[in-house]
């Protein structure tokens, strides 16, 4: 999903969503107010809108204070929501199809930063230990040890 999808998505919400000259957060949720740090490039931006979406889904409160257990578990929350709202098994497959070789490639293609696909992938490993098939048995995921697609042909 890119950014101007993300934007529509928070207004759906009735969120107001603004980029600001942050300094200390690449992104922030306060109430209904979503600040998007504004000298980054829209895919960057389109990752952290996802986590703050995340955020009023999945928070409530303050958890800024990330030595408390329960905040922790808040942040992973939001990110987990943001990696199901950007990427699936499926989007992977499509960039295996598409050509994509390399973890570059397909962040570029899905529209996700390399930090948030590989952080989208070490949350599939816990999810898809033993892969991820579609459900034709087209194709097969595999998360580990290395990410591997492999169409699977009759």
């Amino acid at each position: 999903m890119d950014y101007e999808t993300l934007l529509i998505e928070s207004d759906k919400r009735n969120l107001i969503t603004r980029e600001k000259p942050l300094q200390a957060n690449d992104g922030r949720i306060k109430g209904r107010r979503i600040a998007i740090r504004k000298d980054m490039n829209t895919v960057q931006k389109a990752c952290v809108l996802a986590e703050e979406l995340g955020h009023h889904e999945t928070s409530s409160g303050n958890i800024l204070d990330q030595t408390s257990t329960a905040n922790r578990k808040q942040e992973y929350k939001a990110r987990i929501w943001a990696y199901r709202e950007m990427i699936s098994p499926d989007d992977l497959f499509s960039a295996f199809q598409y050509g994509c070789r390399n973890r570059y490639e397909i962040a570029e293609y899905i529209g996700v930063t390399e930090e948030f696909l590989e952080d989208a992938l070490n949350y599939f490993k816990t999810q898809y230990p033993d892969g991820y098939s579609s459900g034709l048995n087209q194709y097969l995921i595999r998360f580990i040890p290395n990410l591997q697609v492999l169409a699977l042909f009759d």
